[in-house]
């Protein structure tokens, strides 16, 4: 069974790389490590030791307390958020043309840009 901190830095791992736009193969690469390895961490199955962290930490430009934010406060919109975008960023790199991920995210980027928001 995983640690509750676990499944929290593997959280953060995989939002913040979602975020930065990089692929669990991207990440692996720089740490010399198989995609499945990074997809583990992010999935709280495989702990995380403090220098994979800190090298991830210098992939992903963050300071490694980053991993450890919200521990205390999460909200339950926060959790919901967050697998929300899990959802869709699972849903993006399924999309193996890269021009047509490439307009998705350029679509995205404007509507946010545009300050649209849903009822």
């Amino acid at each position: 069974m995983s640690h509750p901190l676990d499944i929290h830095v593997g959280q953060q791992l995989k939002k913040l790389r979602v975020s930065r736009g990089q692929t669990q193969t991207e990440v692996a690469l720089g740490l010399g490590i198989s995609f499945q390895q990074v997809q583990k961490y992010e999935l709280g199955r495989n702990r995380i030791s403090a220098s994979k962290l800190f090298e991830i930490s210098r992939i992903l430009d963050v300071k490694p307390a980053y991993f450890f934010h919200g521990l205390e406060d999460e909200t339950i919109e926060d959790e919901v958020l967050d697998r929300e975008v899990t959802r869709i960023a699972s849903l993006l790199t399924k999309i193996k043309d890269e021009r047509l991920r490439s307009q998705i995210r350029s679509f995205i980027s404007d509507i946010a840009a545009s300050g649209a928001q849903g009822n």
